[in-house]
């Protein structure tokens, strides 16, 4: 079975974390179209658990691209990032466009979602850094 995400642990404080993959998603040519706090949410409801933000990326042209070839494509954009302290410690987390293009086959999202996903590792890489 092929790897469906990719999780890099971190020495930044959460915080740091989360302003590190919001920066170098710009640096990358992408964009952040909202920050999720999850663990504030959580804890309006009464459920309390470590730091969680989901950082949501986009880059329009690919998104686009994705759109023509198959619009049911949607509903796994935009990609999404994760910054959770587990443990103590500081972990990023992402979705592996290439796994999406298997949903997919035969629509030639494939190369797409290789641009994308080298893209995705990048930030994860320097945002962890």
């Amino acid at each position: 079975m092929r790897a469906f995400e990719k999780t890099v642990e971190t020495a930044k404080p959460f915080d740091q974390a989360v302003a590190a993959v919001e920066s170098k998603t710009a640096e990358k040519g992408f964009r952040v179209l909202h920050t999720h706090d999850v663990a504030g949410t959580l804890a309006e409801k009464g459920f309390h658990r470590e730091p969680m933000k989901i950082v949501e990326v986009c880059n329009a042209r690919f998104a686009s691209e994705v759109l023509e070839r198959d619009v049911r494509a949607s509903v796994m954009l935009p990609c999404p990032i994760a910054v959770y302290v587990e443990g103590g410690k500081t972990f990023l987390s992402t979705l592996l466009p290439s796994a999406i293009a298997d949903f997919f086959p035969g629509k030639g999202i494939e190369p797409i979602a290789g641009k994308v996903e080298d893209a995705i590792l990048q930030i994860l890489k320097e945002a962890a850094a």
